[in-house]
C-alpha cells in the first residue's frame, strides 16, 4: 500500500532553530558565539536567546523584534537572518523570507542551515529543481546535516519522482538522526515500488 507523504514545516523549522545553535554556531572562549566569521560576546547573547526561546514558543513578533534588535549591533550573524526568514516563512510572507536568506547567504554563502531554509522556500513555490540544487548545496556543505537529507528524500520522493534519489535520501537521514518510525514506513514502502518497477521493466524488455 502506497503511504501518503506530508511534510511538516512547523517541525521543520523548529529543528532548524536547534541546529542554529546547536550545530550552526561554535563556542568560543569565554562563552562567546561565532557564526562564520562572526562572534559575538557571552553578554550579548542573551538577547538572541531570549529571541530564540520566544520563537521555539510560538512567540514570533516577540521573537522577530529581539532578532532584528540584536542584528542593529550584529548584522553579519547569519543565524539571526534565518530566524527571522523562518518567521516570515511562517507567515507565508515569501518575500521578506527570501530577503533574509539572501542576506544570511551573502554573508556566508555556503550556511548549510540558510540553503535548507532556501530549499524549503523554493519547494513550496513549486520552484523543484532549484529546491534541489539549494538542498544538494547544503548536504555538500555539511554532508551531516540530517535535515537536508530529510528534504531531498520529500523533494524526490513527492516532486521530481525519483525513487532511488529519495530511498537514498531517506536513509542517510536516519543515518544521522537516528530512527524515525515514519520515515522507516517510508523507506519500506519505497523498496517495495522500487523493487514492483524494476519487475516491470524487466518483464517489457
Amino acid at each position: 500500500m502506497w503511504l501518503p507523504r506530508f511534510t511538516n514545516d512547523r517541525r521543520i523549522a523548529s529543528l532548524a532553530i536547534v541546529a542554529l545553535l546547536a550545530g550552526g554556531c561554535a563556542v568560543g572562549p569565554g562563552g562567546s558565539v561565532r557564526d562564520g566569521d562572526i562572534e559575538v560576546p557571552a553578554k550579548a547573547l542573551t538577547l538572541y536567546e531570549q529571541a530564540v526561546s520566544s520563537m521555539a514558543a510560538g512567540e514570533m513578533t516577540d521573537a522577530e523584534l529581539r532578532f532584528k534588535e540584536f542584528l542593529l549591533s550584529y548584522p553579519d550573524f547569519p543565524g539571526a537572518h534565518i530566524n527571522l526568514a523562518i518567521i516570515y516563512s511562517g507567515r507565508d510572507d515569501d518575500a521578506a523570507a527570501e530577503t533574509s536568506l539572501d542576506e544570511a547567504l551573502r554573508i556566508d554563502p555556503a550556511h548549510a542551515v540558510a540553503l535548507n531554509q532556501l530549499g524549503m522556500l523554493r519547494r513550496r513555490q513549486g520552484r523543484f529543481l532549484e529546491a534541489e540544487s539549494a538542498y544538494l548545496k547544503a548536504v555538500t556543505a555539511a554532508p551531516d546535516y540530517a535535515l537536508a537529507h530529510y528534504n531531498l528524500g520529500v523533494l524526490n520522493d513527492l516532486y521530481l519522482q525519483r525513487l532511488d534519489a529519495a530511498l537514498e535520501h531517506y536513509e542517510r537521514y536516519q543515518e544521522l538522526a537516528g530512527e524515525d518510525e515514519q520515515v522507516g514506513k517510508w523507506i519500506v514502502d519505497l523498496k517495495r515500488r522500487i523493487d514492483a518497477a524494476q519487475r516491470t521493466a524487466n518483464v517489457t524488455e
